[in-house]
């Protein structure tokens, strides 16, 4: 990599950044940006969010002492900035690799991380926290939190707003404006802020407000009380109606330009003297500084690797097999074609999904409800009430987020809406907060559910044609990444719900591989392995873990002594357990010894999927290894 920027090399923490003067910190922005540009270029992450607050995170750290102070950050996949100043540049060529620094922020892994994120919505519930912890115990401490990329769409930070304007609780809220999440940003608070930010006479006179302020003796002596007096008249008087932030009790300033590092810093260290809580709106773009990022926001929020120069995106040409994503864009499209009745919904994420198929076709037929999980759930139980058939995608570790809206609103009413959890399973290199290996466990107690994961795309597409034209809820779930291509291709015209699939029925051994989802092919390869040790095992996929293959599962029972589950997701509750406690329940007159291979009792971090697959015991090679010794341990005389 080129050599560093010198001002960059010079500050390790931010009290190194303290030490320039205000008109230099433009110019450390400027050498801050170009860092995480060719960083990013060569080593992928999120890009765009994190150019987008180059400038206010110089102007916070400017301003603020973490760890001492709080600092927030909603979502967390725009402090790239962050983290480089605090003690983090070094190592950022290590960014979402393998035992590298996290992609969001971390608590274990730094003193400057007070709070780990990596979901939306959260950051002022937290920061409230923190800040009344502080006011209990007399401390001065200051706490901001930073929300932006639509997060404010979620419900849980209004009610976090509900909650902190009527608390006497210093905190500051820093609203990170950039119309966008990962696609554009939809719904009435969009509009809301838009009017807000382009209401000319406001910003006029706010603009020589904030003039008049920053002179002295008014920028230390006057400020409380001058803002305390006009704030209201002027927001009253110019905008539409009240300031919502003003009516849940949070002072509001705003909105200004968020790429004024000079400015910023600033208007923060005023608003440091001002108690209780405040709300200032800043307004950035996304991309901000780099012309490609800038023109495509959506495709360059995590661009995947680029020529820094060019600003050429490089295709990653390792499979030619569609993403799984696009199996699910390209078949509802289908589905919706020929039943006006079908509708996708998702929460803000159309091009992740690959909803924006449908959207673009029968924009009528598809919607984007905003970062809103639960209300994404229940919006679809009240189409289906009506008769429609929702088709609801949703990333599996965001469906956590809406379990009592599953449970209550959907199949406690038994309608037949379809949730496609996309990303199930290990998602690799954005970690412990992304990966989606709850689902199965959590989702399988819960009554009327049908829960299925296919084992390729052609399995996939067979469960989305077949939920579609079947009775109460469905859960499909599928990996992130790339399918298995034309080798996997088989005959899915066999598929009924609960039935499980014979890939390897033999006679003439005493093992049996059991699988759910796209790990068969773990197994797979794994069976090729022991073969060639001299160990044949049988392979079963069973593709319904709701409701299981039963009978299926009886006669593997009597005639296999060893049984090995693999599964994409958490061994507590899942598959395998499942089975045990199926096989349990039979009173078979002898039961099969059952070994279950799966994610173990910890939260995974970030890496390769191959990598994270070893360490939890149930890639291809460690597969292969264990049973290969459990096999032959019992084949010995003294076993």
């Amino acid at each position: 990599m080129a050599l560093q920027p010198p001002r960059l090399d010079r500050i390790k923490t931010p009290d190194d950044l303290k030490r320039f003067t205000l008109p230099e910190l433009s110019g450390i922005a400027e050498e801050l940006r170009q860092f995480i540009i060719r960083s990013v270029a060569a080593n992928p992450g999120h890009l765009g969010s994190s150019l987008g607050v180059v400038e206010l995170t110089v102007a916070l750290l400017y301003v603020y002492s973490p760890p001492e102070d709080h600092i927030i950050w909603d979502v967390g996949h725009q402090a790239y900035p962050y983290k480089i100043l605090t003690g983090r540049r070094e190592a950022f060529d290590t960014n979402r690799r393998y035992r590298g620094l996290c992609g969001f922020p971390l608590r274990s892994e730094s003193i400057y991380d007070c709070f780990g994120t990596g979901h939306s919505s959260t950051s002022i519930s937290a920061a409230l926290g923190m800040a009344t912890a502080d006011r209990l115990q007399g401390r001065k401490n200051h706490t901001v939190a930073i929300i932006g990329d639509g997060a404010l769409t979620g419900g849980m930070a209004f009610e976090a707003l509900n909650n902190g304007g009527a608390s006497n609780t210093d905190l500051l809220v820093i609203l990170n404006d950039n119309n966008m999440s990962i696609d554009p940003n939809v719904g009435a608070l969009k509009e809301y802020l838009l009017d807000i930010s382009t209401s000319p006479r406001y910003n006029h006179l706010k603009d020589k407000v904030w003039a008049f302020l920053s002179a002295s003796p008014f920028k230390r002596k006057g400020l409380r009380n001058f803002t305390q007096n006009l704030n209201q008249a002027l927001k009253g008087a110019l905008l539409k109606g009240s300031n919502l932030f003003e009516e849940f009790g949070f002072r509001y300033f705003g909105p200004i330009d968020g790429h004024d590092a000079e400015y910023l810093a600033m208007i923060l260290k005023d608003l440091k003297a001002i108690p209780g809580p405040k709300l200032l709106h800043c307004i950035t773009e996304k991309g901000h500084g780099y012309a490609p990022a800038i023109q495509e926001q959506t495709l360059w929020h995590a661009p995947g690797k680029f020529d820094y120069e060019t600003g050429i995106r490089l295709a990653d040409k390792s499979s030619e097999a569609p993403r799984y994503q696009d199996v699910f864009g390209r078949t509802i499209l289908d589905l919706a074609r020929n039943n006006p009745r079908i509708v996708g919904i998702t929460p803000a994420m159309p091009t992740g999904s690959s909803l924006s198929i449908l959207m673009q076709e029968l924009p009528d037929q598809a919607f984007d409800v905003g970062i809103a999980e639960p209300h994404a759930v229940t919006f679809a139980a009240g189409l289906a009430v009506e008769g429609y058939i929702p088709f609801c995608v949703i990333y599996s570790s965001f469906i956590q987020r809406a379990y009592d809206q599953i449970v209550h609103d959907v199949a406690l009413q038994n309608l037949h809406v379809i949730f496609c959890l996309d990303r199930a399973g290990l998602v690799g290199d954005d970690g412990a907060t992304h990966h989606g290996v709850f689902d199965l466990a959590f989702l399988r107690p819960i009554p009327n559910l049908t829960l299925c994961a296919p084992a390729d795309e052609y399995e996939m597409e067979a469960m989305l044609r077949l939920a579609a034209t079947s009775c109460g809820p469905w859960v499909v779930r599928y990996p992130r990444g790339n399918a298995l291509g034309k080798s996997a291709q088989h005959d899915t015209t066999d598929l009924k719900r609960g039935r499980a699939r014979v890939l390897s029925d033999r006679s003439n051994c005493e093992a049996a591989f059991l699988t759910l989802g796209t790990v068969y092919k773990n197994a797979l390869e794994a069976r090729t392995r022991l073969e060639n040790e001299g160990l044949t095992l049988a392979h079963y996929d069973f593709r319904f873990l709701k409701p299981l293959d039963e009978t299926l599962l009886r006669d593997i029972a009597s005639r296999y002594r060893y049984l090995f589950t693999v599964e994409d997701g958490v061994l507590a509750g899942g598959f395998g357990a499942t089975v045990l406690e199926t096989l349990q329940g039979m009173g078979l007159a002898q039961m099969p010894q059952l070994y279950r291979f799966g994610i173990p009792d910890l939260f995974v971090p970030h890496g390769t999927i191959a990598q994270l697959q070893y360490d939890c015991g149930y890639s291809p090679e460690r597969l292969a290894e264990q049973v290969s010794t459990i096999l032959r341990a019992k084949t010995t005389p003294d076993a």
